[in-house]
């Protein structure tokens, strides 16, 4: 008797994570189930279904992954209750009987991590572990992509994170990750992998690699935890977010994000993505 093949759902997918894992899944011909807010911004790719699967609605999500085998969890978008909409997510899919649940976590995830979103990681990771449901963390370090956005309009990148170093990692390269883990779930269950960079960069050095792909000056700019409050105070935003702002830098000087991994390269049989590489790929010279 041949086995059914393996169900696959996949939240995120509007994202630029969830997107590119779903959009892999798709080219290797896997049909997959796209848990959305809002089905209709989801991305049209063959063997693709959307439907409604809000993290904070227990039933929708309950429905949409009722028998599936294999799920991937993109962590929510930050807001103060981000942690409940995990939380009722990983109870629905216990619920629905998820066979392995792959979650998107973040490097040095603790319940007193210094960058204060890495908190929420903790939790939810823990909340995984209780539920029963077959698990592999996926700890994300700084997304390479993402530097360019660090950059101020008078090219500086300002913040207070000293010397410290961050070993910055590729969306692309997270990805390749993820789908390896998600099609053979077995060997890595129970598993945490750290995701990385092949090196830690300062932020001189990584303003030096944006300034050498793009051909435009960027600096590294230090500034006292008392400078970044108050030069970000005029964004009106709420507290929560601030301290998250502002202790991505305090992560970086404290050595928090400086860890080397070899997981990449060990899960998906390529080499991790150096930064200029990444920015090249991406058309940041453009």
């Amino acid at each position: 008797m041949v086995s059914a093949e393996p169900t696959y759902a996949v939240t995120g997918a509007t994202g630029r994570l969830g997107g590119r894992i779903a959009r892999r899944l798709a080219a290797a011909g896997i049909p997959q189930t796209l848990l959305c807010r809002t089905p209709a911004r989801a991305p049209e790719l063959p063997g693709a279904t959307a439907v409604p699967g809000a993290y904070g609605n227990h039933d929708a999500v309950v429905r949409a992954l009722r028998g599936t085998d294999r799920v991937l969890m993109v962590s929510a978008s930050e807001s103060p209750d981000r942690l409940d909409q995990h939380r009722t997510f990983v109870d629905a899919a216990a619920e629905a009987g998820v066979a392995h649940l792959v979650y998107i976590s973040f490097y040095s995830a603790a319940p007193d991590a210094t960058f204060t979103l890495a908190r929420d990681h903790w939790h939810t990771e823990q909340h995984i572990r209780s539920s029963g449901v077959p698990f592999t963390f996926l700890r994300d370090n700084l997304y390479a992509d993402f530097m360019p956005g660090l950059v101020g309009e008078d090219g500086a990148i300002r913040g207070p994170a000293g010397d410290g170093r961050a070993a910055v990692v590729a969306q692309d390269d997270i990805a390749d990750a993820a789908v390896a883990v998600l099609r053979e779930p077995g060997p890595h269950a129970g598993r945490t992998y750290d995701l990385t960079g092949p090196e830690a960069l300062t932020l001189t050095e990584i303003a030096a690699t944006l300034a050498e792909v793009t051909g435009r000056p960027v600096s590294y700019v230090p500034e006292t935890v008392e400078d970044a409050y108050a030069s970000r105070a005029g964004y009106q935003a709420p507290d929560w977010l601030l301290d998250a702002w502002v202790s991505t830098y305090t992560a970086i000087a404290d050595g928090s994000l400086a860890g080397v991994s070899t997981a990449i390269e060990d899960l998906t049989g390529h080499p991790a993505t150096a930064l200029a590489q990444v920015l090249r790929s991406a058309g940041a010279a453009r």
